[in-house]
């Protein structure tokens, strides 16, 4: 069977508009693993391993509860809890792998496909740098198409914004490109937009030695990005938000908008 884990390199751009316009952007690489195919990937290639150190890694306690359990149970569970029909079809995450030991994924997105291929629930899960997670489940009808899912914000991410906020999702699934949008809407307007994406490159120990030249200590750098852009918008004098409680729950669930986009968004 053809190994459908690849590797997608591209760009990471966030805008904020409101009280005072700030933008960041930077080159990022992701992980497409389907979850099915994680011990193959780590046999295979000499640079990943599960669960041990390497120069990439997957550690599964870095996902899901944390509890090191195995994610597909999980994801299928959180599923079934929002009321999306599963029928054992591949789960693939789009994830920054740990490098040389370090992990931190501000978002990393499960795919939930049906046995005949197609799309059936896309799981965000986010993650703050107060070691906090939460994820929010949105079912997905619009297969080999652009979708569009709507959730409630009720996950603390940022001082410099509060939970009073709605995201509206745009992706496009992985195929030879992957892209993921979010607006951020408070009771104003949109207040922030968001965009991933980026381009498929095969799999190999040869393309990840490659990135390591291209994009040294990425998960590093990404941290090291929000708290040098946390300190730029202090000095803008953007307002302070206090650190609320993380919902109890796990995973929430949002909604598919049924109005779609006639192609695929351009990272």
């Amino acid at each position: 069977m053809t190994c459908q884990s690849a590797l997608y390199v591209g760009r990471v751009r966030h805008h904020r508009f409101r009280p005072r316009p700030h933008a960041l952007a930077y080159r990022v690489f992701w992980m497409l693993i389907d979850l099915d195919e994680i011990d193959e990937l780590a046999a295979r290639l000499s640079l990943f391993s599960r669960n041990r150190f390497n120069l990439y890694a997957f550690r599964d306690a870095d996902y899901g509860d944390r509890s090191g359990r195995p994610l597909r149970p999980q994801i299928e569970a959180a599923l079934g809890d929002a009321g999306i029909a599963h029928d054992g079809g591949r789960i693939r995450l789009l994830t920054m792998p740990r490098i040389l030991g370090y992990a931190f994924n501000p978002l990393s997105t499960y795919f939930c496909y049906r046995r005949d291929g197609s799309l059936c629930a896309t799981v965000y899960e986010v993650h703050n740098t107060f070691g906090e997670t939460h994820s929010y489940v949105a079912p997905a009808d619009a297969a080999g198409r652009t979708l569009r899912q709507e959730a409630c914000k009720l996950f603390h991410v940022s001082p410099f914004m509060g939970l009073d906020m709605r995201y509206a999702f745009s992706v496009a699934p992985p195929g030879e490109r992957v892209s993921v949008a979010i607006d951020g809407h408070d009771a104003e307007g949109r207040l922030i937009a968001t965009t991933l994406g980026g381009k498929r490159r095969v799999l190999s120990d040869a393309a990840l030695l490659l990135l390591l030249a291209t994009h040294p200590l990425l998960t590093l750098k990404v941290t090291a990005a929000i708290h040098w852009h946390a300190l730029r918008l202090l000095a803008k004098r953007i307002p302070w938000r206090r650190h609320p409680a993380a919902p109890e729950r796990p995973f929430s669930v949002g909604c598919a908008v049924t109005k779609h986009a006639k192609g695929p968004m351009q990272p």
